[in-house]
């Protein structure tokens, strides 16, 4: 439903995106229903998917959230979550404790899924759609001093301190004032 409503009120579709078959190149890749393309040459049909990503709720015994500054676009400079997209061959967990440890070095086990969210995440100009699942996890010690890959910086906020407007992604602000409310 929520994709039916986005769309009506966009103007392009994200299917015009792709020109050519993925299957055999051709240039006779068509619109064949809502959520398809169909290549009338060599009769391949593209069902356009949203990609997985994930994020996490790391929190300290304190009930203290770790927050990350995003070091690169899109919204670069505004808090985040860590979190990504999921690997291949991957699943939602095994990407939540990859990406963790990627993004703040922390190595997180048993993330407890919350809810999903549908997203738009643009990457290099390109409109990716993505179904963020969101998860948490308490740790006994959560360390900042380790910021890499996506990250320019990690700290530690109280719900009282956590403003959501400053969370630059729009499913991540959606999923914090969520969050807020459990």
């Amino acid at each position: 439903m929520f994709f039916n409503q986005f769309f009506m009120s966009t103007q392009q579709h994200p299917l015009s995106q792709f020109h050519f078959c993925p299957k055999c190149g051709s240039r006779h890749f068509e619109i064949n229903n809502f959520k398809s393309k169909k290549c009338h040459d060599c009769g391949f049909v593209y069902y356009f998917n949203s990609s997985a990503s994930v994020a996490v709720f790391i929190t300290d015994p304190n009930g203290r959230l770790l927050v990350a500054e995003r070091a690169h676009e899109p919204a670069k400079g505004t808090w985040d979550l860590p979190g990504g997209f999921v690997d291949l061959h991957e699943t939602a967990e095994e990407s939540v404790a990859r990406e963790v440890m990627e993004e703040t070095g922390l190595e997180i086990t048993h993330p407890r899924y919350c809810f999903t969210i549908p997203n738009i995440y643009t990457y290099s100009g390109f409109d990716v759609h993505t179904l963020d699942m969101f998860f948490e996890v308490q740790l006994e010690q959560v360390d900042t001093r380790h910021p890499s890959d996506d990250v320019a910086k990690l700290f530690l906020l109280s719900k009282e301190e956590i403003d959501p407007a400053k969370f630059g992604l729009t499913s991540i602000r959606n999923a914090v004032e969520r969050w807020l409310k459990m």
